[in-house]
This record gives structure tokens, sequence and C-alpha cells, in this order.
């Protein structure tokens, strides 16, 4: 059973495995790709000492295009690095502006989505196909599960005195057994860290994510308490159309500026010219003072409310998780709630330690090269494994290993709830796959190539 399976898994994953392993890479690396391809946007001519309005930055970015509203700017930290303005265009694009806190000057624009980071992270989490192509990704992800779980039962050493040959390659075999060792070794090398890498970001998937994240706010251990006041049927979200917020805060109810107001957003506004702003600059640069005066010294992500009704909110987002702060502001600076990391529930401190880890940003350069190793693993394990499979499938047919005798329904039953538990999404697929595979598909005659 196990070889077969291992087989559906393999030819179904590994075209998935090598796009989120490639594009995985690119994203471990976003910043340095950026600061390489667009070092003129952003860093700033030259270091800067004191910075412009952000308001006055704001004007700068929002003229430059037509009809288009500020709905973010970015206020480095490192003042060698420009500000970005993030604005909503009339033809539906993000496109964001960059600033020289220094003198105020624009020093260009580009459409994120557009740019080989862009593309890799919209490739990554639903292959540029809206959400559909994010649950196909995520049963993707689920079925890998599978195949490195049946993987490391199938290949692991049974002789344990020839146990640390199997980490290595055998380089003196050829044809099919060269390619089997390459696929035994690399497997054994990376499969606890791609399992990792996959739990970790499973969070941000659509249905398994909305799954633990209820379950999270089920026992109290997801957002942190102070926004549950503002719970209600028609209230806003942090994350709303942003995917940038901290996966914790993503669901959580944004505060009203008053106590009836639980219509206002954040999403990023519908351009209407000469439209008055939800917010003055007074109040914003008062709520960054606060900020600063709070002793928090990282960059800062601000965002604008689209309405009278919204709240302005900034926080932090660094490397360790342990750093993030957010705060909510009225339109006048006056602060209305804030939340730390410390005021995170227990599961939603462990995905965002997680996230950072998954991400290559928790231990820096390291962190970076350990996980690039792994994506690297994946390529190889799913080439190897197509090449393994190309050449002993017999002409004309699939090949798929025939089960010597049929697994105990006992065993079945036990498998499929263990995954139900885990991955309830890879547990159905896994029924209506074993339903197709055992009872339709041999008295099919189109369908004999599958065996």
């Amino acid at each position: 059973m196990f070889w077969r399976w291992h087989l559906y898994a393999g030819l179904f994953v590994a075209p998935f495995l090598i796009i989120l392993a490639m594009t995985g890479a690119v994203y471990l690396f976003n910043d340095e790709l950026d600061d390489a391809l667009y070092p003129e946007l952003r860093f700033a001519p030259a270091p800067w000492s004191e910075r412009v309005a952000l308001a006055a930055m704001i004007d700068t970015a929002e003229a430059v295009v037509d009809g288009a509203t500020a709905s973010r700017i970015d206020v480095p930290a490192d003042r060698t690095r420009s500000a970005r303005v993030h604005l909503a265009t009339t033809d539906g694009d993000t496109r964001i502006a960059f600033v020289d806190p220094g003198s105020g000057a624009l020093l260009g624009t580009l459409v994120p989505a557009r740019t080989l980071v862009g593309l890799a992270d919209r490739l990554h989490g639903s292959l540029m196909l809206g959400t559909f192509g994010r649950y196909v990704m995520e049963l993707a992800a689920c079925w890998a599960v599978l195949l490195i779980v049946s993987g490391l039962y199938l290949g692991w050493p049974r002789d344990g005195r020839r146990a640390w040959r199997a980490l290595l390659p055998d380089l003196r075999a050829h044809g099919r057994a060269f390619w089997k060792s390459l696929h035994t070794a690399i497997g054994l090398w990376v499969a606890l860290l791609v399992l990792f890498l996959i739990f970790t970001g499973l969070p941000w998937a659509a249905f398994w994510g909305g799954w633990i994240r209820g379950g999270a706010e089920l026992i109290g251990e997801g957002y942190p308490p102070v926004y549950r006041r503002y719970a209600a049927v028609d209230a806003p979200t942090l994350g709303g159309d942003f995917n940038d917020v901290p996966w914790t805060l993503q669901q959580a109810p944004l505060p009203p500026v008053s106590p009836d107001a639980h219509h206002g957003h954040h999403a990023p506004p519908a351009p209407q010219v000469d439209a008055p702003r939800a917010w003055t600059p007074e109040g914003l640069e008062r709520a960054i003072a606060h900020v600063r005066a709070a002793g928090t010294h990282d960059d800062l992500r601000v965002f604008l409310p689209a309405d009278a009704r919204g709240a302005l909110m900034a926080y932090t987002y660094p490397d360790r998780p342990q750093g993030q702060i957010t705060w909510h502001f009225d339109r006048d600076g006056a602060l209305l709630a804030s939340a730390g990391f410390v005021d995170y529930g227990r599961v939603a401190q462990a995905i965002e330690l997680g996230v950072q880890l998954h991400m290559g940003n928790y231990f820096g350069r390291a962190n970076q090269l350990v996980m690039l190793a792994a994506c690297i693993g994946v390529v190889g394990l799913a080439i190897s494994g197509l090449v393994m499979w190309w050449r002993r499938r017999p002409a004309g047919r699939l090949g798929a290993p025939r089960t010597a005798r049929p697994t105990p329904t006992r065993v079945l039953l036990a498998l499929i709830i263990a995954t139900a538990l885990l991955l309830p999404l890879l547990a159905v697929s896994m029924v209506v796959v074993f339903v197709f595979d055992r009872w339709l598909r041999p008295h099919i005659p189109a369908l004999r190539w599958l065996d």
C-alpha cells in the first residue's frame, strides 16, 4: 500500500513542490534581491538626519499617479533607506512610490506584483489563480506530508550497521540504482526540515489556516484579548484586504474610532478625486511620535483609514516576532489600543515563531541558508523521484506497484482518523482516491493504464 500511495502522491505533488521550492528560495532573499534590482528606489540618495512630514511624502506620492489614494506608508528606521507609500490606483493595481525622507523628493514607483519577488510570492501562495489556486497549493502541501512520511517509512535503513551509508548517494552505482541512492540520501537529510516548512506555511493556507485559527480562538489562544471588546457581526478585521498584517491579527476586529462605529476599515479605498482624508497630518505625526517615545525604533508600517470611522494603525514586524507591537490611533493621534507579542495566545505565538523561521528571518543568514538547502533538497527529491519512476514504468502504463495483500480495514480507519485530526483536507482527498483506486478504476477499461 505504501509504495502505491507514495507513487500517487509523488506524481501529483512533484510539479507543485518544484514551484514551491523555487519561489520559496526567491522569497527567502526578497530584501536582498529587491535591493540589488532596485537600489535607486530602496535607498535614499544620501543618509538623512531629519525627515520631512509624512503627509508631505504622501502628497508627493499621490501626485505622481492620477487618482491614486495612499493606503499605507512604511517609515524606515535605517537612515539610508527610502520611505514607501502604497497607492490604490483606479486600475485596481497597488503601486508603491518611493520617497526620500530627507528631501521629500520622489525616487520612483513600481508595481510590486510585477517584480521578481512579487511574482514568486503570488506563485508560491496561489499559482496566480486566486482562491482556487490557494486550495490547489494547500492540497499539494497536504499530499506532500503523505509523500514524505511514506518515503521515510520505505527508505529508512533496516540494517543498523549500514544505516550511515544511506545518508550518502552511491556514486559507484549506475542507472536506476544511482538515482535511488540519491533520492534516499536527500530524503533522509531534508525530510524533517521539509515537514517543518509545510506545517509552518500551512497557517496561511485557505482551509487549514482557518481551521487552526478557529481552534486557537475557540480556546482563547489566538489574537489578544484587547480586541475582543470590538467583536461584532459586521466589524471589519485587521487583515482586511492586506496580506502582510501579522498572522495572529488577520481576523482580529478592527478598533473603531468611536464605540458605535463598526464599519470603518483599512482596505485600499476606491480612489476618489478630492475626497477628504480620514486622517490629519498632525494626528499622523502624533501617532508616530507616540510609538517612538514608547522605545520602538524598528521600521513601521502605517495603515491609513479609508473613511472617518476607521483608525490609524501602525505596527512593527521585526525578524524576531517577540518584538511585534501594533498600535491603533484616532485621526488626531490619540491612542485607542495596542498589543504586542506577549499579549498573543500560546498557539498564536508558536505560529508567529514558525512563520519567521519559515521565511528565513529569525536567525539571519544562517536561517536563510538552512531553508535554502531544504528548497534545493526538495527539487532534488522531485527530479530523482520522477527519473526513477520514468525508468521503471512499463510502456504505456503508470506502473503503480500492486498491493500484495489488502490493507486491514482497521489500519486504514486508524490512518484516516489520524490524518483527519491533523490534516482534514488530506483525509477527505485520500478517501476519494482510495474509493476510486479500489472500486472504480479496476472496472473501467479506459483507466487500465493507471495500473
